[in-house]
């Protein structure tokens, strides 16, 4: 890979997210990674590599296919990490043994001296193109509703938990921080006990600069738990609302006191940088070179991950103007999904929606999913996912994974219970959160003819229910080599499995 000047070091500045500082002095202090390492948007041949360093360096990655790293190869980013990025880095692994588990250690490699900083270490499982079993987990929302990172209960154990099932793949599906949310050192529950929260300066207030929205995800990484999880297993990462701020639509202006900014498009824009600087996403994979992508995983799995967020329409239109044509996905988007859904040859297609599809999600009196709240004809966003489902509708072996509102359930569509009748019959399973509140149940819309066939929440008296009980799930999906059956679980963050369900490939 091409090598770039330390020279161009000069250039560089910027507003930076969480004390990243720059060397000084004929002979530094060693560089430090300061927020652990993280793989993502594995394929085949290999993944992409993410860690930040406190002062401005070159990332350098050694791989090897045993953990002893007596042979290695060694990859360096093309790009310096600096402020400019918040300190933040990436590098494409190329090369590797498909459905193998690739060992690795980054270093940050100083650029004024060339000093190396100590190694981090990780490993991740790179896509297969044979038949092999498949584990993959789902959640999403992470320090929501002021629920930080609690020492007294060991962190944000969700993440332990799964990782102790060794998944090979996890779809982290929105809310991947609350920069709408500010954490204060404790907080008084309803019955009258206290959850203590770590606190940092980033988390003080909701975020508005470049600055605030970087430091919520360093915040989250202050979780020892979060950083183990991200060093051992591969990520696909999307984002929802609360990335910038709770049910945002493109074009919208606030209308709160806790805001300064009230252009959410300001907002959201700071929130995308931000987002694709902390987290192991890969741009040249993303359609649009933002979110929306496909991920195939060998031949039982292609996952099509969404974006239900960018390209939406206004929340108030689903009151105001039920009738017209709405957006949840865009023109672009659905098509695209139509298609590739339509032309994959993988045994099981697996979407992932940041949004559900049959669950009501009020926005005060306006709308915030693709439900419009009302029975029978699809109408508004609801028409775009049912011209999405009858794209599909000759399509086997298709299902929805989301999270979002909080609970988690499973839900079976069906054309004969439906008012809209043009599609096959589907599943979509829920789940959430991994640590923030939970809610629940929502109502549900009748127009894609939804039955809940399983769901778990706290009672109507234990809303917001805090990480100290266990209203807070994760989902786990298993594919079976030999059989090619689906079998999908869904659990408590604390590992109680709740319920499960085997889907026989057609």
């Amino acid at each position: 890979m091409s090598r770039a000047s330390a020279l161009d070091l000069g250039s560089s500045t910027g507003s930076l997210g969480s004390s990243i500082g720059s060397s000084t002095g004929l002979i530094p202090n060693r560089p430090q990674l300061t927020h652990g390492v993280a793989a993502g948007d594995v394929r085949a041949d290999g993944g992409l590599i993410w860690t930040r360093a406190d002062r401005p360096s070159r990332m350098i990655v050694e791989t090897s296919a045993d953990p002893s790293f007596r042979k290695v190869r060694r990859f360096e980013s093309s790009q310096l990490m600096t402020p400019d990025t918040d300190g933040t880095g990436r590098v494409r692994l190329v090369g590797m043994e498909p459905g193998q588990r690739v060992h690795y250690r980054v270093m940050a490699q100083d650029a004024e001296t060339g000093i190396l900083s100590a190694p981090e270490v990780g490993s991740f499982v790179t896509a297969p193109t044979a038949h092999k079993d498949i584990r993959l987990h789902w959640s999403g929302d992470v320090a929501g509703q002021g629920y930080g990172i609690n020492p007294e209960i060991g962190g944000m154990y969700a993440f332990a938990t799964m990782a102790s099932r060794n998944p090979d793949l996890f779809i982290h599906s929105g809310d991947t921080c609350y920069a709408d949310g500010p954490i204060t050192a404790t907080k008084t529950l309803d019955d009258g006990r206290t959850y203590t929260s770590l606190t940092s300066e980033a988390k003080k207030k909701v975020a508005e600069t470049l600055t605030e929205f970087r430091g919520q995800y360093a915040y989250n990484l202050m979780d020892a738990n979060y950083r183990a999880f991200n060093a051992h297993v591969a990520q696909l990462v999307q984002w929802d609302d609360h990335e910038t701020v709770n049910n945002w639509y493109p074009g919208e202006v606030l209308d709160s006191d806790k805001y300064t900014v009230k252009d959410v498009d300001t907002l959201s824009s700071r929130a995308f940088q931000a987002f694709h600087e902390w987290q192991p996403l890969d741009p040249t994979m993303a359609v649009d070179g933002r979110v929306y992508r496909k991920v195939s995983y060998g031949p039982l799995l292609d996952i099509f991950v969404l974006d239900m967020r960018s390209y939406k329409d206004a929340n108030p239109l689903a009151r105001t103007a039920p009738d017209q044509p709405g957006h949840i996905l865009g023109d672009k988007q659905a098509e695209w999904l139509i298609r590739e859904v339509n032309a994959s040859t993988a045994t099981w297609k697996i979407i992932a929606n940041d949004l559900p599809l049959g669950i009501i999600v009020p926005d005060g009196e306006d709308q915030e999913g693709v439900s419009n709240g009302r029975p029978g004809a699809a109408t508004g966003r609801e028409a775009e996912i049912g011209r999405v489902l009858s794209g599909i509708k000759k399509v086997k072996d298709v299902v929805w994974l989301t999270a979002d509102v909080h609970y988690t359930a499973a839900h079976h569509y069906s054309p004969d219970r439906a008012s809209f009748q043009d599609f096959s019959p589907f599943w979509e399973f829920v789940t959430g959160p991994l640590n923030a509140g939970a809610f629940g149940p929502n109502k549900m819309d009748s127009t894609f003819g939804p039955s809940v066939e399983f769901i778990h929440h706290p009672p109507k008296d234990q809303q917001n229910s805090s990480p100290l009980d266990d209203y807070q799930h994760f989902g786990e999906v298993n594919i079976d080599a030999a059989t090619r059956a689906l079998s999908v679980g869904l659990f408590t963050t604390r590992g109680a499995e709740l319920w499960s369900t085997t889907i026989e490939a057609q």
